[in-house]
């Protein structure tokens, strides 16, 4: 299975889109850690831009900075959400009303809760009236998303975005869930070759317990370790230094995914 890679976003602690981060993937800049600063898109209305929870403004921070890169029609555009948390704040807020003597929790706060939220609020940014798929596979979810994506190109011989995202919770489900930092990784995938095109995936399943590809820098590899979203990480350092390498990815089930990454 072999896909086109058109457009990335990136969003995280010390990672400040992907133009900035590249440098610091291709070893030209040193990692900084620092907090990640998430702003709601501009093309929500106002109305729902207020009550945008953090994963959403995530999700939608990093779609619409790959699909600029890619030139690519959002609203022309089927989409792949993953994430191993959702909108956590929200859950955590619902289950503080849920405890309480005063159980009601409000619609809006519902609705922000479902795992897919961020699709929702995607297709009204974007008018994209097209196929969308939202899932979880805890530590996997980015894996999972990958192999969504690329069999939905496949099949469909037509570009898929993956959207990745994964914010921490507050206490006390950090205490039994910690993820280390919000993070946020989008990539506008293709078919065939295009104008636009600077990566090549090639996906393929290898029967032995091959162990998923760590970083070359420290801090970035605690960075991977912390947040599911990050385990797309060497990826990313693949495609930022413009060589081929083979990438190992986690699947659900402690199975491997390995992706070949080609410079185009």
């Amino acid at each position: 299975m072999r896909v086109f890679v058109e457009g990335v976003g990136l969003l995280g602690p010390g990672l400040s889109g992907w133009p900035a981060a590249r440098s610091v993937l291709a070893g030209e800049e040193a990692f900084r850690f620092a907090p990640t600063i998430i702003v709601a898109s501009d093309l929500l209305p106002p109305a729902e831009r207020r009550r945008t929870p953090a994963s959403v403004k995530l999700a939608l921070a990093v779609g619409q900075e790959a699909f600029r890169s890619s030139g690519r029609d959002a609203a022309a555009t089927a989409t792949v959400f993953t994430s191993s948390s959702g909108e956590a704040e929200t859950l955590h807020q619902m289950c503080e009303t849920l405890a309480s003597a005063e159980r009601e929790v409000s619609p809006t706060r519902f609705h922000n809760s479902v795992h897919n939220a961020a699709a929702g609020y995607w297709s009204i940014a974007t008018q994209s009236r097209e196929a969308s798929t939202s899932l979880c596979a805890f530590d996997a979810s980015f894996g999972a998303g990958l192999i969504e994506a690329v069999t939905q190109i496949v099949f469909r011989r037509s570009p898929v975005a993956l959207m990745a995202y994964d914010p921490p919770y507050p206490e006390p489900i950090h205490s039994a869930r910690p993820l280390l930092a919000s993070f946020g990784v989008a990539l506008v995938l293709a078919h065939e070759r295009g104008v636009k095109a600077f990566a090549a995936f090639e996906l393929t399943f290898p029967t032995g317990g091959e162990k998923s590809t760590r970083m070359s820098d420290s801090a970035l590899e605690e960075l991977r370790l912390g947040t599911p979203a990050a385990r797309g990480l060497p990826l990313l350092e693949a495609i930022a230094r413009n060589k081929e390498a083979d990438v190992v990815l986690d699947l659900p089930a402690g199975k491997p995914l390995r992706v070949k990454v080609s410079p185009c």
